[in-house]
C-alpha cells in the first residue's frame, strides 16, 4: 500500500515552470518522498515497530547524513563464529557447519566449512522491516552432509524482536555476545556455542553494504556480491609522452641495402609508429611526439623498436628495447625533460652464441628519446561536454580547495519496463551507478521488481561548479541460476541521467523524477523514470567566483595543446583503461556500464545528431534574426510609434555618446532580472524534441546503430552513401556561398577588378576627408536618419553599395 508523503518544511519543492509538461511522457516530473525521517501510517504497529524506533527523526544525529532519501528500517544479524560443535558423522567424526538465519519466510545462509568445528563466517544478514512476517528470528546452525545432501540441525538461538535494541549511528558497533546453543524443539541445552550480535538500524548503518538483504532473497553463492552497493575509484591516469628523436647505426639483415626505417612505441596495447624516414639512412632523425595513456599501479612496460620496411606489407624488426614505467621522469610543468641515449638489443638475440653476442653488444644501434609522464595534464577518459573532474593528474598541482559538496539521494525508480524474461515472466533486476569525478558508486541491486527502492545516499567534494554528474540505471545479468541472471550476458541498460551543478541553486533540495530515456534502432523510447534528490552546499563564495574567470583545464592544455585527433584517440584509451580496471573490482563495474556512462560513441556520425546541431544553431541564431525582423520592421514604419520612439532614442544616444555603452549595460540588466520570474525551476534533463528524437526515420536510426565498419547490405549501403552526398552537397554549397562573399570583400583591395577597385578607392579618399572635416556626430545623425528613412523614400530595388558588392569578383571562377 502506498501512503501519502509530504516534504519536511526544509525542502524546497521545484515548480515545472520552464521544465517541462507534467503531462508530456519525456517530462521531468515533481516527486514528494518522504526525506529525513518522517512517520508513514505503518509506523504505529506494536514493538519494534513503534515510533521510538525511527532512526532519522530530527533529533537524531544521522539525520544529517542521510537526510536525502527515505528512511528503510532493517533487522540485522551479524554471524560471527561458532565453537565446540559436535561432530556429526559418527564414521569420520567430522562436522561441515553453516548458520541458517530465519525470519519467516526469509532465509539467509552463510557458507559451509568442511571438518571444522570452530568456523569463523563474521557474515551479516539485513532483513527489511516492510518484508518481515513474524515476531521471532531463528538462528541455526547446520551441518551439511556432503555424501548424503542432508542437513543435520546442530541447535539454534531464537530472538524475540521486541526484545532487540537499537543501534543509531555515529555510535559504536554492537559488540557480539556467546550464545549456547538450544535443540530444535527448544527443550534444553546442546553441545556449542554461536556468536551472534543483533540489532535493529536502517540504511545508513556502516554493515548496510556488505550484508545479505532481502531485497536478493534468491541469491547465493557467487551472485550475491553482485548484487552489493559499492564505491569505485578510477584509476589515477597519466600522459605519457615519448619523443623520438633519431637513432643511430641502424644496420638492416641485408647488408647490401640501406634500411627505410621507422620507430614502433608500444604500451600495453597502445602502439604508434613514426614515419619512415624520407631519404634511407643508416641514421634515421624523426623528432617526433607520441602520447599514450597509462594508469597507476604501472603494469607494463614501454618497448621501443626500430623496423625495417622490406616490402609494402612486411616489416623486418632491427632491435628492441624495454623501459619500465617506474623508471620515468614524471613531469608537472612545461619545463623540457633530459633526453637520453639507449642501447637498442638485436631481435633474435637470445639465439646468438657468446662469441657473437659480444660483437653485437659492441655494435648495437642507438636510439635518442625523450620521455616523461606528464602530470600537469588532466587526462580526459570522458568527453568535455559532460567533464566531471578537471583537475590535473599530479596531486602537488591541486592547489584548489573544494568550492561546494554534492549531495545526492538515489531514492528510486518506477514504471521500468522488463528487461529478461525468467520462469516465463517478463522481471528486471535493476541498479544505479553514478559517477562524478574519480569516484563511481554503485548501488545494490534490486530484483524481480519494476518500481525498485534504493535510498542510497552519496557525497562528493565539488572543485568547480562547471561539471556535469552522470546516473545510468542498469539491468543486472549476472545473478547466476539462482537469481535468473545469465552469467556470460551483458549488463541492459535502461537510461541515463546527466545533471550540470552550475543549473542547481546553492543550499536546496530537489526533488524530481527523470525520465530514462534510451534510443532503439525502432525509436526512441521511455524505459521508467528514476526518482533523485540533490543538494549543492557551496563551502566559499569567494573561491567559487575565483572558479569562474579560471581556465577550465590546467595550463598544460594551452600551453602545449594537443591535436584535435590526439584528443580523441587519447580519449578513447583512456575509456579502455578505466574500463578494464574497474572491471577487475570486486564486484566488477562492467565494461558495457563504464562505456556507457563516459559516451564511448560520441564521436560516431548520426544523421540525428546532425539535424540537432543544426537546429541548435539555428536557435542561437535566431535571436539576431528577430531583431534584424525588428530593424526592418521600424525602417518600414510597420508601427509608427515605435518608429517615433525609436528615432527619438537615436537623437539622445548622438547629442549624449557618452550614454550608449551605460544605456547597453543597463538594458542588459533588466532583460536578466525580467527573465528571472522565468527561470527554470528544475534541473535539465534528456530533452527527446532537442535531439531530434521524435521525428528521425527508422532507417536514419538504423544507420546510427549501424557497426563500423558497416554490416548491412551493399543496397542499403548505396541508398545511405548517395543520401550523405546529397546532404553533403548543400553543405558545400553554402560553405562556397560564404567563400565568395568573403573573397568578395577581399578584391575591393586587390585590384582582381581594375575599375572596382579604382571607384573603392576613390570613395574611402573622400570618405577620409568627409570624415576629418564633419564632425562625426554628423555623420552619425545622416547615416542614422538615412538607415531609418519613412518608406516613401526608399526604392524596392537594392542599393548602391549591395549592387556594387555583388559584382566584385571571386576566386570560384578558377575552380574545376
Amino acid at each position: 500500500m502506498h501512503h501519502p508523503r509530504h516534504l519536511p518544511n526544509h525542502v524546497a519543492i521545484p515548480h515545472q515552470h520552464g521544465g517541462g509538461n507534467p503531462l508530456n511522457e519525456y517530462g521531468l516530473k515533481d516527486t514528494n518522498p518522504q526525506l529525513g525521517g518522517g512517520r508513514s501510517s505503518s509506523s504505529a504497529a506494536a514493538g519494534w515497530l513503534n515510533s521510538d524506533m525511527m532512526l532519522f527523526s530530527s533529533s537524531s544525529s544521522s539525520s544529517a547524513t542521510f537526510d536525502l532519501v527515505e528512511q528503510m528500517t532493517y533487522l540485522y544479524v551479524r554471524v560471527v563464529k561458532a565453537k565446540d560443535l559436535p561432530p556429526t558423522n559418527s564414521i569420520t567424526g567430522s562436522c561441515d557447519p553453516y548458520v541458517e538465519v530465519k525470519l519467516g519466510n526469509y532465509k539467509g545462509r552463510t557458507k559451509h566449512f568442511d571438518k571444522k568445528f570452530n568456523p569463523e563466517w563474521n557474515q551479516v544478514f539485513a532483513f527489511s522491516k516492510d518484508r518481515i512476517q513474524s515476531s521471532i528470528l531463528e538462528v541455526i546452525v547446520k551441518d551439511k552432509e556432503m555424501a548424503t545432501r542432508l542437513d543435520d540441525n546442530l541447535g539454534r538461538v531464537v530472538f524475540d524482536l521486541n526484545e532487540i535494541p537499537t543501534r543509531v549511528p555515529p555510535d559504536s558497533p554492537l559488540a557480539p555476545q556467546w550464545y549456547r546453543l538450544e535443540d530444535r524443539r527448544g527443550h534444553g541445552k546442546v553441545h556449542g556455542e554461536v556468536m551472534l550480535a543483533v540489532w535493529m538500524g536502517t540504511q545508513a548503518d556502516e554493515a548496510f553494504p556488505e550484508a545479505w538483504n532481502t531485497d536478493a532473497a534468491s541469491v547465493y553463492g557467487e551472485g550475491v556480491i553482485s548484487v552489493r552497493s559499492k564505491v569505485y575509484v578510477s584509476p589515477k591516469l597519466w600522459y605519457l609522452r615519448v619523443n623520438v628523436i633519431e637513432a643511430q647505426d641502424v644496420i638492416p639483415s641485408d647488408r647490401n641495402r640501406i634500411p627505410q626505417v621507422f620507430a614502433k612505441v608500444q604500451v600495453g596495447n597502445q602502439i604508434l609508429k613514426t614515419k619512415i624516414h624520407q631519404n634511407p639512412t643508416i641514421n634515421p632523425f624523426w623528432n617526433e611526439d607520441l602520447v599514450f595513456v597509462v594508469a597507476e599501479p604501472f603494469e607494463e612496460q614501454l618497448c621501443v623498436t626500430l623496423e625495417d620496411r622490406v616490402h609494402p606489407s612486411k616489416d623486418e624488426v632491427l632491435g628492441k628495447i624495454a623501459i619500465p614505467l617506474t623508471a620515468l621522469e614524471k613531469r608537472l610543468d612545461h619545463r623540457p625533460v633530459h633526453s637520453r641515449w639507449f642501447d637498442m638489443e638485436k631481435f633474435g638475440f637470445g639465439a646468438l652464441e657468446l662469441g657473437d653476442r659480444r660483437k653485437e653488444m659492441k655494435f648495437a644501434s642507438r636510439i635518442h628519446i625523450r620521455v616523461c609522464l606528464e602530470g600537469g595534464y588532466h587526462v580526459m577518459d570522458e568527453s568535455t561536454m559532460y567533464i566531471s573532474d578537471q583537475r590535473p593528474t599530479a596531486r602537488q598541482l591541486w592547489k584548489q580547495q573544494p568550492v561546494g559538496v554534492l549531495e545526492v539521494g538515489i531514492l528510486g525508480a518506477q514504471g521500468l519496463l522488463p528487461m529478461k524474461m525468467k520462469d516465463g515472466r517478463g522481471c528486471t533486476d535493476s541498479y544505479c551507478v553514478a559517477k562524478y569525478g574519480q569516484k563511481w558508486i554503485r548501488t545494490r541491486t534490486i530484483l524481480e521488481s519494476f518500481n525498485p527502492k534504493w535510498n542510497e545516499q552519496y557525497t562528493w567534494e565539488v572543485y568547480d561548479p562547471c561539471t556535469v554528474i552522470t546516473l545510468g540505471v542498469f539491468d543486472n545479468c549476472h545473478l547466476g541460476a539462482a537469481g535468473g541472471g545469465i552469467n556470460n550476458g551483458r549488463d541492459s541498460k535502461i537510461g541515463k541521467v546527466r545533471i550540470r551543478l552550475s543549473t542547481l541553486e546553492a543550499h536546496r533540495i530537489y526533488t524530481n523524477s527523470y525520465p530514462l530515456l534510451v534510443l532503439h534502432s525502432s525509436g526512441v523510447k521511455k524505459m521508467g523514470e528514476l526518482q533523485l534528490a540533490i543538494r549543492f552546499t557551496t563551502l566559499s563564495l569567494a573561491n567559487m567566483i575565483y572558479v569562474y574567470g579560471h581556465p577550465l583545464l590546467p595550463k598544460m592544455h594551452y600551453l602545449h595543446p594537443f591535436t584535435v585527433n590526439q584528443v580523441d584517440s587519447l580519449r578513447y584509451q583512456a575509456m579502455n583503461i578505466v574500463a578494464m580496471r574497474l572491471g577487475r573490482a570486486e564486484p566488477p563495474l562492467r565494461k558495457e556500464v563504464v562505456e556507457y556512462m563516459l559516451d564511448v560513441d560520441s564521436h560516431m556520425w548520426s544523421l540525428r545528431r546532425s539535424k540537432a546541431n543544426f537546429f541548435r544553431i539555428m536557435s542561437l541564431i535566431s535571436g539576431t534574426i528577430s531583431i534584424s525582423r525588428w530593424f526592418n520592421e521600424i525602417c518600414q514604419w510597420r508601427n509608427p510609434v515605435a518608429s517615433v520612439l525609436v528615432h527619438i532614442l537615436f537623437l539622445i544616444l548622438i547629442w549624449y555618446p557618452e550614454m550608449i555603452l551605460p544605456t547597453v549595460f543597463l538594458y542588459m540588466f533588466l532583460i536578466g532580472m525580467w527573465n528571472y520570474r522565468f527561470r527554470a525551476r528544475v534541473p535539465p534533463h534528456m530533452d527527446t524534441k532537442l535531439s531530434w528524437a521524435e521525428a528521425v526515420s527508422p532507417d536514419e536510426l538504423d544507420e546510427e546503430f549501424d557497426t563500423f565498419p558497416t554490416s548491412r547490405g551493399q543496397d542499403v549501403v548505396r541508398m545511405r552513401y548517395d543520401r550523405l552526398r546529397s546532404i553533403a552537397g548543400r553543405i558545400q554549397s553554402v560553405v562556397g556561398d560564404v567563400a565568395t562573399q568573403g573573397e568578395r570583400f577581399q578584391s575591393l583591395l586587390s585590384w582582381r577588378d581594375p575599375r572596382a577597385t579604382s571607384l573603392f578607392v576613390a570613395f574611402c579618399l573622400f570618405a577620409a576627408v568627409v570624415l576629418y572635416v564633419a564632425p562625426f556626430r554628423v555623420v552619425a545623425l545622416v547615416a542614422g536618419l538615412y538607415s531609418l528613412r519613412h518608406p516613401r523614400f526608399r526604392s524596392k530595388l537594392p542599393s548602391v553599395p549591395s549592387n556594387f558588392f555583388r559584382r566584385l569578383p571571386a576566386r570560384s571562377d578558377g575552380l574545376l
